[in-house]
C-alpha cells in the first residue's frame, strides 16, 4: 500500500494530474477541494456569508457528501444527493471553499473522513495540508506548484471551455488573494511538508508532469519494497 500526497496552490492542476495518475494506477483518488467547494456552494446557496464561522458551522450538520466512478462520466462528486460536480468548479465555488476552509470546525469535520480513507487502501490525495495534517505519514509527498500567472491562464481557460464569462485579470487577482489567504490562514495553512518533493510545472506540461510523478511513485515504492 502506498499513499500520494499532493499539495499545493490553487490552479497548479493538482486535481487534473491526481485523477490522470489514479486512473492509470487502478488506484483510489480523493479530491479534498471538490469537499471544500461543496461546503463552500452549500453555504452560498443558503444566503451566508462564508467566511461566518457561526453560520458555516451551523450548516455542517445539513451537509452530506458522497463521490462516485465511472469509465463513462469520470470522478463525480454529491451533495445531499445533488450532483455538483461542475456546479463547484466555478471561481465563486473556489473562492467561497477557501473561505470556509479557514474555519476550524470545517477541517475538523472533513479531516476523519479523509484520514479514515488514506488507512484502508493505496490511494492520492490533493490538496493544501494533505502531507502535513491528514496524511503526515504518508510514504510520497509532493509539492505541485507554478507562478501565479500559469496557474490563472489554466484556471481561465478551464472556464473559457465551460462556457463562464471570465477575464484573465479577473482570474489571476482571485489566484493571488486564494494564494494569500491559503498561506495565512490560522487553520492549517498551506505550506509544504519538510520531506515534500517539489515540482514547479510552470514550464512542464500535463502529460510531463504526469509522467514525472508516476516516476516518483514507482521509486518511492522499489524503494520501500511496496506493492499498489
Amino acid at each position: 500500500m502506498i499513499r500520494v500526497a499532493i499539495d499545493g496552490p490553487s490552479g497548479a492542476g493538482k486535481s487534473t494530474v491526481a485523477k490522470r495518475i489514479a486512473k492509470d494506477l487502478s488506484i483510489i483518488y480523493v479530491d479534498t477541494g471538490a469537499m471544500y467547494r461543496c461546503i463552500g456552494l452549500y453555504v452560498l446557496r443558503q444566503g451566508f456569508d462564508t467566511k461566518d464561522a457561526q453560520a458555516v458551522t451551523g450548516c455542517l450538520a445539513q451537509i452530506h457528501m458522497e463521490t462516485s466512478y465511472d469509465a463513462q462520466n469520470g470522478q463525480r462528486i454529491f451533495l445531499n444527493g445533488e450532483d455538483v460536480s461542475e456546479a463547484i468548479r466555478t471561481s465563486e465555488a473556489s473562492m467561497a471553499a477557501s473561505n470556509v476552509s479557514a474555519i476550524p470546525a470545517v477541517r475538523a469535520f472533513l479531516l476523519e473522513l479523509q484520514q479514515s480513507m488514506a488507512k484502508k487502501q493505496s490511494l492520492i490525495m490533493d490538496g493544501r495540508d494533505i502531507g502535513t495534517v491528514v496524511i503526515p505519514d504518508a510514504e510520497l509527498k509532493i509539492f505541485l506548484t507554478a507562478s501565479p500567472e500559469s496557474r490563472a491562464k489554466r484556471r481561465y481557460l478551464e472556464y473559457i471551455q465551460k462556457g463562464q464569462d471570465v477575464q484573465y485579470e479577473d482570474v489571476l487577482r482571485d489566484v493571488i488573494l486564494r494564494d494569500k489567504q491559503d498561506t495565512s490562514r490560522a487553520a492549517a495553512p498551506l505550506r509544504a511538508a519538510d520531506d515534500a518533493l517539489f515540482l514547479d510545472t510552470t514550464y512542464i506540461d500535463f502529460e510531463g508532469t504526469v509522467s514525472h510523478i508516476k516516476s516518483l511513485i514507482f521509486h518511492k515504492m522499489q524503494q520501500l519494497g511496496l506493492s499498489l
